[in-house]
């Protein structure tokens, strides 16, 4: 007779802990009970409070700012590795740091390869996450990756929307791929945005490369910050005679002024998904993506295959 994996343990991170809930709500599991102890300087201890000796255990935080959130992982990985767990899968629906995954100038850290290592080094036996920045992060680990796509949540409502002339856009060279990968499922055109940026999050100059008008056009990223890239790239496609803008993106970062900026920009939505928790806005439409969580973490426990998770 085959065997039958026993159940895992969940357990969540403070700053995931809604997500981490309606995941294990999908999975059929209890979330696991753990508690964080605050010293008056700001350190802080988690601490499980149940056996977790030979089991498989899945940790979930998104590491997005402050680094509170990074370090908050690591303790309760390394405090897994030494209360026996048998495996330890970092589950990280957004993974923070990854647009530091090259040197792009003299004298920088390279901050995705150092977050991979300091995950192994305290003891992760598998990662989970979502739309990496850059496919080749995946590269830095020396343990298995199952990098999800948000495509997989997001198709089904762009689809519902039934939108007649529909252009896939991406705000930047970097994101023609996806974009691309977007436009193949959805039979349309992609358009391009090509930006100069002065500073991080502070853009000089941007033109369209391809034709918007008359079009219902659907940008796509794999994470919104302080919302510049996107409200300028809506702004100029309103411009060149697009009938709608709409954005995609995964991980709503959402810093600075984003929420004012989105606010006064001609976005009809901004469609984002729950990997990091957002105020609630009448243009931004989240989907959640517990459920594919579930799904892929049901198949690692199964030892199954995941490959039919995705849509593209």
């Amino acid at each position: 007779m085959p065997t039958i994996a026993p159940d895992p343990k969940i357990f969540a991170c403070k700053q995931s802990e809604a997500l981490a809930k309606d995941i294990a709500k999908a999975y059929g599991i209890p979330l696991g009970n753990v508690i964080t102890s605050h010293y008056s300087d700001g350190e802080f201890q988690p601490s499980f409070e149940e056996s977790v000796r030979g089991a498989r255990v899945f940790l979930i935080g998104s590491t997005f700012p402050n680094s509170d959130h990074l370090m908050e992982l690591l303790l309760m990985i390394d405090a897994a590795k030494r209360s026996s767990a048998r495996h330890i899968t970092a589950v990280l629906p957004y993974f923070g740091w990854a647009r530091q995954d090259r040197k792009d100038k003299p004298r920088v850290p390279i901050a995705a390869k150092l977050v991979a290592k300091m995950l192994e080094t305290a003891g992760a036996t598998r990662i989970i996450t979502m739309d990496l920045h850059a496919d080749q992060i995946q590269g830095f680990f020396e343990k298995p990756v199952d990098h999800l796509f948000g495509s997989t949540i997001f198709l089904p409502y762009l689809r519902s929307l039934n939108l007649d002339n529909l252009t896939i856009a991406s705000p930047d060279m970097g994101g023609s791929k996806r974009a691309y990968a977007y436009s193949k499922f959805l039979e349309c055109d992609v358009v391009i945005c090509y930006k100069q940026r002065e500073k991080a999050n502070v853009i000089s100059y941007m033109e369209l490369i391809g034709d918007v008008k008359g079009k219902n056009v659907v940008l796509v990223d794999d994470m919104v910050d302080t919302a510049g890239t996107l409200t300028t790239a809506a702004d100029l496609m309103m411009e060149r005679g697009a009938l709608s803008v709409r954005a995609i993106c995964t991980h709503p970062l959402l810093s600075g002024n984003a929420y004012e900026r989105i606010e006064k920009s001609q976005l009809l939505e901004l469609i984002v998904s729950d990997s990091i928790p957002t105020k609630p806005h009448d243009k931004i439409r989240v989907i959640s993506c517990a459920e594919l969580f579930a799904d892929v973490m049901l198949s690692v426990n199964a030892n199954k295959s995941i490959s039919g998770k995705f849509l593209m």
